[in-house]
């Protein structure tokens, strides 16, 4: 057998695809010694091609345009500008007065795509947490614990009290919704007896305009593929993204890197830096999306190609 030359750091998701279908993984992640994040990638994309069980998420068809932040801020209102879409989301109060803070990290956006994938499949306002987001958080190879526990605490208590705005331009007009991710708390009440409270109540109920919109607007997401992504806020953030875009493009765009900045790093000062940081995470997430036709240009930007969506309508139907 003739196997092809060592992986370059350079290498595209699609040579990573096309490797492990002909060669198998062991051969694949041979070929990607010396590059740490093409073995990741390698691995991510193995796990995604080889699943059976094809679970499926689901998450608010408007964070695909407009997320939350990647790291702790200190402002009290975070804007995210997606083009036709614009979000606010704005830090609660505790009964003190004092901001919460806004949600962050991947953490924060893992519990909402449980929030939002129960409240899709169940036709519910209505989520069931205790051991089942336990579980689903470990599943995403989040296990709630120690540091991770305070952690899951501290983004719970700022997705129940902060508010959100969606801005939405269409047909020459602008469409505000205002509302909150849930109407209940989900933070812990601390005890006396306690030693570590218990983390969730029994049932959190979704605010209602954004369960409203969330049924009208749901995108389906492959759960296997957020598990491998489940430590990169980016990369969950792009992957979403590609979930949206991709499948409903007739013809092939492109997207500069300046454009790219502005969605997903525009906290970056200077554009080659957010080229750089955003490299891994993009190689990621097209890996965890094996049908994405993507092309990466180092110095243009990216060309977005017509493909299919990460789950088959078929299968979108019967699961979500």
């Amino acid at each position: 057998m003739t196997y092809p030359h060592r992986l370059e750091q350079g290498a595209d998701m699609a040579e990573v695809h096309h490797l492990l279908m002909q060669h198998g993984v062991e051969e694949t992640r041979r070929l990607a010694t010396g590059d740490k994040n093409a073995r990741v990638c390698v691995d991510a994309a193995h796990a995604v091609m080889t699943d059976e069980q094809q679970q499926i998420g689901i998450a608010h068809a408007g964070f695909a345009m407009a997320a939350l932040p990647h790291r702790k801020t200190a402002s009290t209102v975070w804007e995210r500008d997606g083009g036709p879409v614009k979000l606010l989301v704005e830090s609660g109060l505790d009964s003190q007065k004092n901001p919460v803070g806004i949600p962050y990290g991947s953490v924060a956006r893992l519990i909402l795509l449980y929030l939002q994938t129960q409240a899709v499949r169940n036709r519910s306002r209505d989520v069931e947490l205790g051991a089942s987001m336990n579980a689903w958080l470990a599943a995403m190879n989040l296990t709630v614990g120690g540091k991770t526990y305070r952690l899951v605490k501290e983004q719970s208590r700022r997705i129940s009290r902060c508010r959100l705005t969606f801005f939405r331009q269409e047909a020459g007009a602008e469409f505000v919704s205002n509302g909150a991710f849930v109407r209940d708390a989900i933070f812990p009440v601390e005890t006396i007896n306690s030693a570590q409270p218990s983390l969730w109540h029994d049932v959190v109920r979704l605010d209602e305009s954004f369960y409203q919109s969330l049924i009208e607007h749901p995108l389906p997401l492959r759960e296997i593929a957020i598990r491998q992504i489940s430590g990169k806020s980016m990369a969950i953030d792009i992957y979403v993204w590609l979930a949206y875009r991709l499948h409903v493009l007739s013809v092939p765009v492109k997207v500069t890197w300046a454009a790219l900045k502005s969605q997903f790093g525009p906290e970056y000062k200077e554009l080659r830096f957010f080229r750089r940081d955003v490299m891994p995470s993009l190689k990621l997430a097209l890996s965890v999306y094996p049908e994405a036709n993507v092309d990466i240009d180092d110095k243009m930007g990216l060309t977005l190609h017509p493909s299919p969506p990460p789950v088959a309508e078929r299968v979108s139907r019967i699961r979500s």
